[in-house]
């Protein structure tokens, strides 16, 4: 009893304690809960109608079409610049896709699995004139060469006696492939859908296409004067706040941007080779001719030279060969070397050998067995077995059925693998069967394996080369980059602000630069590669005008850059401020054609215009309301010249009347019809081509009704 009134008694206590325990226990996952969304938030790419991408779906989708790009062109990577490229594509067709897949889906459109069928039998769309489905006869898509690939690939998975790894790693990726392909064909079906219902939208008329018509056809052939705006000097012209403001309202809607944008100045220094460096190199490629010249090790003496020509075992043909390179092949004769010269256009030292020049087959139709078996002593018997079956009058493609292979043809051209690196069963298999002759069949045998081939034919003889190319870029030495590291961090360390780098960067040797209208969509600063860190500065909620970023060692690792952040300009209406020059500009221009249009009321004719200083004149033909006239004496395209014309008669004066680069007046010297004759058909299709074309424009206006958000520079 007493401990229970010792509870009692402290009662409040505990309920506090309890109370702030719970609290801590709440608090703790509401924190946790908040870090999630926090991290979340961190890891986003972007976003579409407020549906966020994060950089993991991001990359996946990248990743996908990059074995799609490298499965099509032959390349086992990427570079850098191809994956800055692909990454754009990857974004812009997914926002694409989502701002239809919005609209289709408030529409009720579709595309059903039927209707993606009916395009795949059809064999008509351009996405399939992209895959290796096409029939040999025609070239074109074919339907049934797919259903033959699906069943064959689906006969492989279920087979118990799989085909080689390398082999299906190929059907494995082209099934991909396929998928990828499907599934373009669904968006593309569904966008043409979506399109297909705004074109209802804008239907032509009878009176529309004959008008356009006759703005085409009837054309005027005129003698025009004109007094340049550049004859009054601006400052002459007084321009006030209101003027501008006035100006402003106008043509605010031209000052719509709907993303932000920075301004900056920069400093991009670039490491170029010393003296000193350029004689080492010089001695290097001395040592190296001297090398060639003995002979010995083609291979390795390249290899050792640092050349960014690999040196190729197999006789190649000049495509590959740098345009330089590629023209002075054919001058030089079997065993002549050109010696070390200097090539300006890439910055380089270069040697020539020729070793020989042989004639040989740019594309060789070739079909296989691939051999298989527990050991390399089972694969020579059942190899040996084949021959002997092949010498003996038995069809390829029978025997090939047997081991659950194909046996077709396949054309294999010199790009499939001259420039790649050779080396091993792949050099072995490609020497063999260059220097097959046609219908010859051979055993080729490998470190593990074997495969037994057979050119079927041989095409395109061209002259290949066995050539040694050494070409070695002029490059910056160690000591050459920590000294221009060194300079140019002391510099900026002793102009750390906006103001001192202003002041003291030409006085230093450097080039400060300006660059307005930066977009977090851009990938390079300055033009330099490799400066991601710098745009996430630049774009930085943290980055105040004025500050100054980190020194950055960028570009391709020879380029050092430090930025000033000079502006920012946020999503929406661009302010009068940011648009005084341009608006200035214009109202300067309205202003001088007043001037001029008052000094020319009273003329009467070409002659009184003339009279006027600075005035210039010509004649111009064929002058049709359907287009605008370029008047070659200001230098600019004239629609209001164009519309005066149509509206004059022939004979008559008319003027003056402002234009984009002048006050013009015109007489109409004659008027006549084109011999075009009138086709209701043909205008009614062009009207519709205008009206789809216009309609295109759709998806900028889906794009900032959508609010993307692309923050990309975060991570790429």
């Amino acid at each position: 009893m007493a401990t229970l009134q010792k509870i009692r008694n402290k009662g409040p206590l505990l309920v506090i304690v309890i109370g702030l325990a719970l609290f801590a226990f709440i608090a703790e996952e509401a924190m946790r809960s908040i870090q999630s969304a926090s991290n979340e938030s961190k890891q986003r790419v972007g976003e579409v109608y407020g549906e966020h991408l994060s950089v993991h779906e991001f990359q996946n989708l990248v990743d996908e079409y990059a074995e799609v790009v490298k499965f099509t062109t032959g390349n086992t990577a990427l570079n850098d610049a191809q994956l800055t490229q692909l990454r754009d594509q990857v974004w812009n067709t997914f926002v694409n896709n989502k701002l239809i897949e919005r609209e289709a889906e408030e529409l009720g459109l579709t595309v059903t699995d039927a209707e993606v069928q009916s395009i795949i039998m059809e064999g008509n769309s351009p996405i399939l004139m992209q895959t290796p489905f096409r029939n040999e006869q025609t070239g074109r898509f074919d339907a049934n060469v797919l259903k033959k690939f699906l069943t064959d690939y689906e006969g492989m998975k279920n087979n118990s006696n799989p085909l080689p790894a390398e082999y299906m790693e190929y059907y494995d990726n082209l099934y991909k492939f396929w998928m990828f392909i499907e599934k373009n064909i669904r968006q593309d079906a569904l966008a043409q859908k979506y399109q297909a219902l705004l074109s209802k939208s804008m239907l032509s008329n009878k009176v529309i296409n004959k008008a356009a018509f006759e703005a085409r056809t009837n054309e005027s052939d005129i003698v025009m004067a004109a007094v340049p705006y550049s004859t009054i000097n601006d400052n002459e012209i007084k321009v006030d706040d209101s003027e501008l403001k006035a100006k402003y309202d106008e043509l605010k809607e031209r000052f719509k941007q709907t993303t932000e944008s920075r301004d900056i100045k920069f400093i991009a220094v670039q490491v170029k080779a010393s003296a000193a460096d350029k004689a080492a190199l010089d001695k290097d490629m001395a040592e190296t001719a001297q090398a060639l010249t003995a002979g010995g090790d083609i291979a390795k003496i390249v290899r050792e030279s640092g050349s960014v020509i690999s040196y190729s075992q197999l006789p190649v043909s000049k495509n590959i060969f740098p345009a330089d390179i590629a023209a002075q092949l054919d001058s030089l004769s079997a065993g002549q070397m050109k010696a070390p010269y200097y090539f300006a256009g890439d910055n380089t030292m270069n040697i020539i050998k020729m070793i020989n020049k042989v004639s040989a087959p740019d594309s060789i139709q070739v079909r296989q067995i691939q051999v298989a078996g527990a050991d390399q002593t089972t694969i020579q018997k059942t190899a040996d077995s084949i021959m002997t079956a092949l010498d003996n009058g038995v069809a390829f493609d029978s025997i090939a059925k047997k081991y659950n292979q194909t046996g077709e043809t396949n054309w294999i051209t010199s790009r499939n693998y001259e420039g790649a690196m050779l080396d091993g069963d792949n050099l072995k298999y490609i020497k063999t069967i260059t220097n097959m002759p046609k219908n010859a069949t051979e055993k080729i045998e490998f470190t593990q394996g074997c495969i037994i081939a057979q050119v079927t034919d041989r095409r395109a003889m061209i002259d290949k080369y066995d050539v040694a190319v050494i070409k070695c870029p002029i490059e910056f030495s160690k000591e050459t980059y920590a000294k221009a590291y060194n300079d140019f961090s002391h510099f900026i360390a002793s102009n750390p602000t906006r103001k001192d780098i202003e002041a003291q960067a030409l006085k230093s040797g450097y080039n400060l630069q300006e660059r307005k209208d930066v977009f977090s969509n851009e990938h390079y600063v300055g033009g330099v590669s490799n400066t991601r860190e710098a745009m996430r500065w630049l774009f930085n909620e943290d980055t105040d005008v004025d500050d100054v970023s980190p020194l950055y060692e960028c570009g391709d690792n020879d380029h050092m850059l430090v930025a000033i952040l000079t502006g920012i300009h946020p999503e929406g209406y661009r302010t009068m401020e940011d648009m005084r020059e341009y608006l200035t500009q214009e109202v300067i221009k309205d202003k001088k054609a007043e001037m001029l249009k008052e000094k020319l009321a009273n003329a009467k004719s070409i002659a009184d215009v003339m009279k006027e200083k600075g005035a210039v004149s010509d004649s111009i033909n064929h002058v049709t309301f359907g287009a605008s006239a370029f008047v070659m004496k200001t230098g600019s395209s004239e629609p209001m010249l164009s519309a005066v014309a149509s509206k004059t008669a022939k004979g008559k004066f008319a003027g003056p009347f402002k234009g984009n680069a002048a006050v013009y007046a015109l007489q109409v010297v004659s008027k006549d019809k084109t011999s075009e004759k009138y086709d209701a058909k043909k205008e009614e299709t062009q009207q519709e081509s205008l009206n789809m074309r216009a309609i295109s424009r759709f998806i900028n206006d889906l794009y900032e009704k959508a609010e993307v958000k692309d923050k990309r520079y975060l991570f790429f």
